[in-house]
């Protein structure tokens, strides 16, 4: 379970007007359930990526972000992406920082969606290193990385980062767990005086997988900064101030409708927020009031797969990535915003051995193309996006790091 590239646009201070708008065989038991996650093979063919809220400007160079995670050294591989969706490679960049990986962790090392995020309006791409408990700050220029920044995460094992104007925050997953805000600026993150927030978990420094939040991120009005968490099984929000410090000492923490929720989604419309949760693979959708509190507009909705974590939308489809069988579901939302399946089994595209152990993807900003990283294959594959929700692969990328003792969590676009 795992993290996704993202960027948040729109102005957190003096206005609400902005819209800002991741080979082993091994049992997992979640909420007490045993799911058999298939690990297997390496594969070839060719990648790009992007997030639900990706953005470039008219004319740039296109090019995909993906962190490698590395243990020893976490750098970020760019590869450049083609009109067709076609990658390249086009260089790596060290982050001066080391990656990480979760205890138990069963393909995705740091068990979170959103470690990687481009935020289009610094034009700067943010990572976390969980193994040294710091976050890196590029400058993207086209297709290379330059003023690259480090700073402390304000806690232990950063795993998830979440952008909305000019404020950042990052989600510590060990430990007892916390929120830390930075200020960003041309000189890359500035911590926020006043922003550090406990989530009140009782982790380790390097947290068991099933018991770390999932993902941070904000509704796209900025008004509530949002905490999935799964062992607790509680979405928990924190209102915020316009100066962007939470409004609140303690979050307000909601029941999760479903078992283990992990991913935050928003529909077009920014109204909705949708939360898929892996015990049982369901997505509920929600109402974020603006105390903090949660309201059910859908109970939770199963798709028939194994081990939902990840959620990205494109246009009024959204995409699931399901780590227990290596497969991706597609879901609709219609005018009245109910969401359904795209079809009868769950599944948007046929599954591949030579595709296992998916986790993060991600969603160009035309929505054109969804890109699905595969842990244990060490690859990223990406699919077009037909005018019925189903996805018809493009291009794979290979030669990425493998899970293994670790592997490659996060993807980001341009």
């Amino acid at each position: 379970m795992q993290s996704s590239g993202h960027h948040r646009t729109g102005q957190l201070a003096g206005t609400r007007s902005g819209h800002r708008a991741k080979s082993r065989t091994r049992r997992i038991v979640i909420g007490g359930g045993a799911l058999a996650v298939a690990g297997a093979a390496t594969v070839a063919v060719s990648l790009a990526s992007a997030s639900q809220y990706s953005g470039s400007a008219a004319g740039a160079e296109h090019a995909v972000f993906v962190q490698g995670n590395e243990l020893d050294g976490n750098a970020i591989h760019v590869f450049a992406r083609g009109d067709d969706g076609a990658l390249s490679p086009s260089g790596t960049y060290a982050t001066g920082g080391k990656g990480g990986d979760q205890v138990d962790a069963p393909t995705d090392s740091l068990a979170s969606q959103g470690s990687l995020v481009y935020d289009d309006t610094s034009g700067m791409l943010l990572a976390v290193n969980a193994g040294s408990n710091t976050v890196t700050s590029f400058r993207v220029e086209g297709r290379k990385l330059t003023d690259r920044k480090v700073v402390g995460s304000g806690g232990e094992f950063p795993a998830s980062v979440a952008v909305y104007g000019n404020v950042a925050y990052v989600m510590n997953a060990g430990g007892e767990g916390s929120i830390q805000g930075f200020k960003i600026t041309g000189r890359g993150l500035k911590p926020l005086t006043g922003s550090h927030r406990s989530l009140g978990l009782d982790n380790e420094s390097i947290p068991l997988f099933s018991s770390s939040p999932g993902e941070i991120e904000f509704t796209p009005d900025g008004r509530n900064l949002v905490v999935t968490t799964k062992s607790n099984n509680t979405v928990e929000v924190f209102p915020m101030r316009r100066n962007g410090l939470p409004a609140v000492a303690e979050p307000v923490i909601n029941n999760s409708a479903g078992g283990v929720p992990f991913a935050i989604s928003f529909d077009r419309t920014g109204k909705r927020m949708l939360v898929a949760e892996a015990e049982k693979s369901t997505v509920t959708t929600y109402k974020v009031r603006r105390d903090g509190k949660l309201k059910v507009v859908q109970e939770p909705l199963a798709n028939g797969q194994e081990t939902l974590c990840w959620l990205e939308r494109a246009g009024d489809y959204f995409y699931g990535g399901n780590t227990g069988n290596s497969v991706v579901t597609g879901y609709r939302m219609d005018r009245d915003g109910r969401l359904s399946l795209t079809n009868e089994v769950g599944i948007a595209t046929p599954p591949s051995a030579n595709s296992q152990g998916v986790i993060d993807l991600a969603v160009t900003e035309d929505e054109k193309f969804v890109y699905v990283q595969n842990a244990v294959s060490g690859t990223v594959d990406g699919f077009r996006v037909e005018a019925n929700g189903s996805l018809t692969k493009v291009t794979t990328a290979e030669g990425l790091p493998a899970f293994a003792e670790s592997g490659m969590e996060g993807i980001a676009a341009v």
